[in-house]
């Protein structure tokens, strides 16, 4: 089993300017699953992941390619980490489609699912993960550019790229949200992050119900992270919170990427073909605020 850093190993990490690049982080993310054993889960599958260039959404995109998946990404930053991830995918034998679009947008998310369909003939499974958060002491100091940012990019992106990617996905296809546990505990310094997380599990169980009443055979659920070792945490939390990193969940440490990975790969593929409007919980342990 890898080592994995305790919070006490981050006392010495460093803040990184936004958006935060994997590639410059003093402590490096485990996104490289060398542990994985992949069993062809989502073979002949194809997936589309926003978020992708580090963090969960490179460890998820390398976990579904082992599994035997097509992985298209989009990004919409980092160009050197998005390469990284697509070189990761095909030194395994995969193939990875590289995307450069803004969430927000929605022809733009209309256009990375053209291009995904284009490209490898169709599309199977959607992990909606891009992200945005910023940190403030009081709910006062919550610009309005900035709540329109966090809630455009984290729901609206979600609702765009569903929309988009609904009309070829069929019976057995899958949608897997990227929730947070601080969507259900809050957070006093990511109050608009909590609110569009929490919009996102609240998302996820509505569409359950609308896809079972439509019939349509499309099973969609979340997984929930806790405190996980991403650029977003050097990139936008207060130096004291990075500093001590995980120290309040059950295992005494943050999550890995590639400890989450697997979560995703569980509710892409057949595994779990009876669950649909759940939240899966991979916190270490994080039950409280």
């Amino acid at each position: 089993m890898p080592d994995r850093p305790r919070s006490e190993d981050f006392k010495n990490a460093q803040l990184l300017p936004y958006p935060a690049k994997q590639s410059e982080m003093d402590i490096q993310p485990q996104t490289e699953l060398r542990e994985y054993r992949a069993a062809d889960k989502l073979k002949g599958k194809i997936a589309l992941i926003t978020g992708a260039d580090s963090g969960i959404g490179r460890a998820v995109a390398l976990a579904f390619a082992l599994e035997g998946a097509l992985v298209a990404i989009v990004y919409n930053e980092n160009d050197g980490d998005a390469h990284t991830t697509r070189q990761m995918v095909e030194e395994r034998s995969g193939q990875c489609l590289v995307i450069k679009a803004d969430v927000r947008d929605k022809a733009a998310c209309l256009d990375a699912v053209q291009q995904t369909v284009d490209r490898y003939g169709g599309l199977n499974v959607l992990v909606n993960n891009a992200a945005y958060q910023a940190t403030q002491e009081s709910v006062l100091d919550i610009s309005e550019e900035q709540l329109r940012r966090t809630l455009e990019t984290n729901l609206f992106g979600y609702v765009f790229m569903i929309q988009a990617a609904l009309p070829h996905l069929h019976e057995g296809d899958t949608i897997v949200n990227s929730g947070s546990i601080v969507g259900e505990t809050g957070n006093p310094i990511l109050l608009d992050y909590t609110a569009s997380k929490a919009g996102i599990h609240a998302l996820t169980k509505s569409l359950a119900l609308q896809f079972g009443q439509l019939g349509n055979g499309v099973r969609i659920n979340a997984v929930l992270p806790g405190p996980v070792w991403t650029p977003n945490i050097p990139g936008t939390m207060p130096l004291e919170e990075v500093q001590k990193f995980g120290h309040e969940v059950a295992l005494g440490r943050p999550g890995q990427p590639e400890e989450l990975a697997p979560a995703y790969v569980y509710l892409a593929c057949q595994d779990s073909s009876f669950v649909t409007g759940s939240l899966l919980h991979v916190t270490g342990g994080k039950l409280s605020s």
